[in-house]
């Protein structure tokens, strides 16, 4: 396990660091591609993180590579955030299960929307809570990890 994750995400981490992407870049891409990839609308987060990649001249690859490789917990948070969505926002209280929302999603669509409405602003309401707090945690953690494995680097 110990050599996978060197080989999957310290040296791809090593591999940016040599191109000259700054340890902040990197800790902000990773920090952006972990909080963007919560957010619970699904299907959504792949824009999202392209979008900031542009605004904040990110690496597009890298922010992906962590939007994507975050998906599941996307997936493991997406009903808590409808069910606490739904008493934000004061509505029915969200009673589908997943694989119930994707199976909607394939046949009513339109259906499920109208169903999920008011319980997914209230969760997008939530994440908009946790979102800064998460990031921020993520970027002041990764960041100063980042700059001493840009010192061991050598060129």
């Amino acid at each position: 396990m110990r050599q996978w994750l060197y080989r999957k995400i310290v040296l791809p981490l090593i591999d940016l660091l040599r191109q000259g992407i700054t340890p902040e870049k990197i800790a902000l891409s990773i920090a952006l591609g972990v909080t963007l990839g919560i957010f619970p609308v699904l299907g959504s987060t792949t824009l999202l993180c392209a979008g900031a990649a542009l605004v904040f001249r990110l690496n597009l690859p890298a922010i992906q590579l962590v939007n994507y490789l975050i998906y599941p917990l996307q997936l493991i948070l997406f009903l808590p955030f409808l069910k606490a969505g739904s008493r934000i926002a004061g509505s029915r209280p969200v009673s589908l299960t997943l694989g119930e929302i994707f199976s909607l999603m394939k046949t009513d669509l339109w259906g499920l929307v109208k169903t999920l409405w008011a319980a997914s602003l209230g969760a997008m309401a939530l994440w908009l809570v946790i979102a800064p707090l998460l990031g921020v945690a993520v970027y002041f953690t990764l960041a100063p990890t980042l700059r001493r494995l840009r010192g061991t680097v050598r060129e």
